[in-house]
Formats: structure tokens, sequence, C-alpha cells
């Protein structure tokens, strides 16, 4: 796109090489000779999918172009400079050579997108909310220094959003609300060793420097591991579910650095005052944890072994039976999901749907049920429709249901075919992965038991999914993946503790070093876990469809990687005792 130096009008210029350029004048002298007999400018089309782009003519009344134009051209007589740039971008598209074909297409309406945006920003101030109140309970004034620390996070966070101009799309709004989590849980790792620094008998100026000296491992341990899951997801995810990786890698590098210099430097300021040194006013008076969670935990591992044989049983059992319920991203073809200004019954939506000529579309009521089977939120699914018909059926919907907050999805099956191979190698990779940062931080051994948590984890989550039925969409893959990075960061804090006490109990067995590591940092594990689901709990509740399915996913995960790392993690560690301390 140019401008022509004599009118300063916008012009596009074309070059030609090789064989375009004799075509390209053969052409235009046809056209000119064609023009100059009948004194009628002849014109020719620039075509793209299939659609006419432009129809420029070829003035007669120049002899220069009798000859026809070979090698460039130039294209005069636009009307503005937007309209010449969408001509430029045409041809420079059409010279590939290559043919454009859609294999995803989403038309979402106005009152859609701004009444999700409206959810995600419910779910995301309650969520944060919930976490500081959480907090606030928990430590006291840490917590309260905490708190502070989440809003320079929040700050930061917004910073970065600005700085690299990123574009939050309704999956990067999950993200964003998980990494509220991530930022909670690292205060949680350094506050716990803080106030057992306490307890020990230091001053609150050395316990504050001995808590994050040694809870700084940890945290690192923890936090990279999550990354790389959101790196893999972000690699071999779709453009959507990209930003939910983008944020959550984001959001955990900035939560890494409020946690150890933003708190660390106002702890630092706090501990010079008298005031400040009271184990009370830290919450670390009493015991680190309650008696009743002190339970030989390795005596009872075949206990835990049972539970989770019998959900992995129950969950295998109706993957066989039941298989999973794919969605459209998997299988391919077009859904609509609308809302109706009323609630209406199931049969009804589904006889209107067949008198528009709807017969095969399968059609499900989502979410809140009036009385047994009325709805106001619907999705319809059916075999790929062209551009024409999509159109149409949102005509139809409209017409007949007075839909509103419609959203229509059209996926070619190849594109489902290759986002299923994407997210099986998405789960291998991240899985390889893992495995070897354990293996390199802590010890092969090590990476055994880390193995069978992450699968266990995997299992029951798509277990669970086959039992309520629910719908297995990209989202889910995404979540899943998310749930590898973080059903371990209780296991990193067992087997960070383990590797600390194996040195200093030299003369212990095995299972007593696991059970002292576990009583010392089971109120640890439990207080990140409750803190990640409160804000995925507030997605749960309070966000749009897309936001249900990542946090019915994470909730499941999250809380059996809970289950498998405190109650199964120190007895799936049993002999590796001797390889970490040597």
């Amino acid at each position: 796109q140019d401008f022509d130096p004599t009118t300063n009008e916008p012009v596009v210029l074309m070059q030609f090489t090789g064989s375009g350029s004799h075509k390209f004048q053969q052409v235009t002298a046809e056209e000119y000779n064609r023009g100059r007999n009948r004194r009628i400018p002849q014109h020719f089309a620039i075509v793209l999918d299939r659609e006419i782009r432009s129809f420029p003519q070829i003035d007669f009344n120049k002899s220069d172009l009798a000859g026809g134009i070979s090698g460039n051209a130039e294209i005069s007589g636009i009307k503005s400079i937007g309209e010449a740039k969408d001509l430029a971008l045409v041809l420079q598209t059409g010279a590939l050579p290559v043919n454009f074909v859609p294999i995803e297409r989403t038309d979402i309406s106005a009152t859609l997108g701004k009444d999700s945006l409206s959810e995600a920003k419910k779910a995301a101030l309650i969520g944060l909310l919930l976490v500081a109140v959480f907090l606030l309970v928990l430590y006291r004034f840490l917590g309260l220094v905490a708190v502070i620390g989440l809003g320079i996070y929040a700050a930061f966070l917004y910073a970065a959003i600005l700085l690299f101009n990123v574009t939050l799309t309704l999956p990067g709004f999950a993200g964003l609300i998980l990494t509220i989590g991530v930022a909670a849980d690292a205060n949680v790792v350094v506050f716990e060793r803080i106030k057992e620094e306490v307890r020990a008998g230091k001053s609150v100026r050395a316990a504050i420097a001995a808590g994050y000296a040694k809870g700084f491992h940890t945290i690192i341990d923890a936090n990279v591991v999550t990354v790389i899951t959101a790196m893999v997801l972000f690699a071999v995810a779709t453009a959507g579910v990209k930003g939910f990786a983008l944020m959550l890698m984001i959001g955990t590098v900035i939560s890494l650095v409020t946690a150890v210099a933003a708190t660390r430097a106002m702890l630092g300021l706090l501990s010079g005052f008298a005031w400040f040194d009271n184990p009370r006013f830290m919450g670390a008076a009493g015991q680190q944890s309650a008696k009743w969670l002190q339970i030989d935990f390795m005596r009872r591992r075949y206990l835990w072994f049972a539970i989770s044989g019998v959900i992995l049983v129950v969950g295998a059992a109706s993957l066989g039976t039941r298989g999973l319920n794919l969605g459209i991203d998997f299988k391919g073809g077009t859904q609509v999901t609308f809302k109706t200004p009323k609630p209406v019954s199931l049969t009804d939506v589904r006889n209107q749907a067949k008198d528009i000529g709807q017969n095969d579309a399968v059609i499900q009521g989502r979410g809140k049920t009036f009385g047994s089977d009325r709805y106001e939120n619907f999705q319809m699914r059916r075999k790929s429709l062209s551009e024409g018909n999509q159109n149409k059926l949102g005509d139809d919907l409209t017409s007949r249901f007075q839909a509103t907050n419609s959203q229509i999805t059209n996926v070619s099956s190849s594109f489902g075919r290759q986002i299923a191979r994407s997210a099986i190698v998405a789960v291998i990779v991240s899985l390889l992965l893992i495995v070897l940062y354990i293996a390199v931080r802590f010890d092969l051994k090590f990476a055994g038991p880390v193995i069978a948590a992450l699968l266990h984890d995997i299992v029951i989550t798509v277990g669970v999914y086959s039992l309520t039925g629910r719908e297995v969409s990209n989202s889910t893959v995404a979540a899943v993946l998310t749930v590898l990075g973080y059903s371990i960061y209780d296991t990193i804090i067992i087997f960070d503790r383990m590797r600390e006490n194996i040195p200093l109990m030299r003369r212990s067995s095995f299972a007593t070093i696991a059970n002292v590591s576990l009583w010392e940092t089971i109120r640890r594990s439990l207080a990140t876990t409750f803190i990640t689901l409160l804000p995925i709990g507030a997605l749960l509740i309070f966000g749009g469809a897309t936001l249900k399915d990542f946090a019915f996913a994470l909730l499941v995960g999250i809380t059996s990687g809970a289950y498998s790392s405190i109650l199964r993690g120190g007895a799936g560690g049993r002999g590796r005792a001797d390889a970490v301390a040597r």
C-alpha cells in the first residue's frame, strides 16, 4: 500500500514474478482490447477463497496499456487508506501457495461476551476476598502482610498485562483467578516455616531469615513444575486456551517475586519493632499441628491404597462401560449454546428444533434446573454446518425461542482429531518433564511415587468425568495438565521435608521419618490446598459455562492430588530414604 505522489491518494502496488507476470500481461492485454473495441472499461476480479474482494478496471484510454501490464501494476481510485490496506492484505494472502480451510469458527453474541466478562470479574473478586479472609484468620498479622503482598502481586500482574499487551480471553481470566491461589500458596510455605522457627525458640528476626532460607527451595521447586505444565499447554493448546497458559505462567513468575522479595522486605522492616516479637501476634503459639492430625500415616498406608484402588476401579469400570462424553473439540461439528428469556421444557426445545429442520441435533439443558426438565440455558450439537446454514440456524433460534447470549462454534473433524492427538502428547510430555525435574532435584528413585501419584490423579479426574457424564472439552485437557503441576505441589513439600529430616534422623526407620515429615508439613499442605480451592470454588459457583468447565476439573484433580500427596506420598516413597541420605 502506497500513495500517489501527484494526488496523494492511497494506491495499491502489485509486483508479479515468473510465470505470473506473463499471465497477468496476457489477461490485461485482452481486457484492454475488449474495452477499446466496446468503448467500455473492462474489469478483472480479485478473488480470495471464492469471494470477489475487488474488481479494478483497465483504462483503455491509456495507450501504454495496449500490450498488457507485466511486472508491476498499480490500483488507484481507492476511497480510503483502510480500504487500500485491506486490499493489499488480500493480495498478500492470495499470493501464498496454499488454500485456507476454516477448521474452527466461533461466533459469540455481544451480550454473551459482556455477561461472561462480568461473571469472570465477579469470580475473581470473590476468590481474592476469600483467600484474603482465610490468610487473616490463619496467620493474623502475617496474614495481613500476605494480603498486602497479594495487592502488590495484583498490581505487578496488571502492569505485566499492559507491558506485554496481553489479550485477556475468558480462559485467560481463569488462569488469572487461579494464580491468586498460587501467590498465596508461596506465602503459606514461608509463613509455616517462620512459625516453626519461632516455636523452636528463635527470635522473630532470626525466624524470618531461617523461614525464607528453608522455604525458598520448596517454592522454587513447586513453581517450576507449574511453569513446566503451563509451557507445554501453551505449546499445544488452541488459541483460546493459550491465554489460560500464558496467564498461569506470568502469574506464577510474579507470585514468586512478590513472595520472596516483597513480603520478606515488609517482614524484615517489621522485625525491628519490639511489639512484633510475639508468637501469639504471629499465630505461632501452641503446637505445630493438632493432635488429631498426628496419626500413624505409614501404618495405615494399605488403607489409603485400598481407598485409591476402589475409586480407580469404579472410574475404570465407568470408562469401560460409559466412556467419555467427548465434546465438539474432539468430535468436530457445530455446537450452539443459547439462553431463553424464561425457563423452557427440554422436550419443547427438542420439538421446536425438529420444526426448524434440526432432527439430528443433540440438545441438552445446562446449568440450573427449574422443575424436572426446565432450563434457561441449552446446548445444541450436530454435524458441521456451512457458514450460511449457521447464520440461518442462529436466526431460527432467535425467532423460535427469543434466544439470547448465543454462541455458535464450528469445528472440523480433522481439527478435532488434531486436538485429541495434541492432548495425549501434552500429557505424556508433561509427565516426562516433571519426572525429569524431580529426578534432578531430589533423586531418580523418587520418580516412581511421583509417576504413580500423577497417574492416580489423572485417572480419577477422567473417571469422575465419565461417572458424571460431563462434557470433555479442550478446557478440560487444559485443567488436567494444570492438575499435573498442582497435584505435585504437596508432594514436593513432603519430599523436601523428608530430604531435610533423613540426615537428622539416621537411626530412625523410614516409617518414622515419613510420619514426622508428614506431621510437620500437613498443616501447610492442607492450607495450600484449601487456599487453591477457594478461587476455584468461586469459579465453579460464579463463573460462566467455560469457567465452570475449568473449575470442575481443577476441583476434582487438585483434591485428588492433595489426597495422593498427603496420605499416599510418604508411603509411596518408602525405600527412597537411603538414596536421599547418600
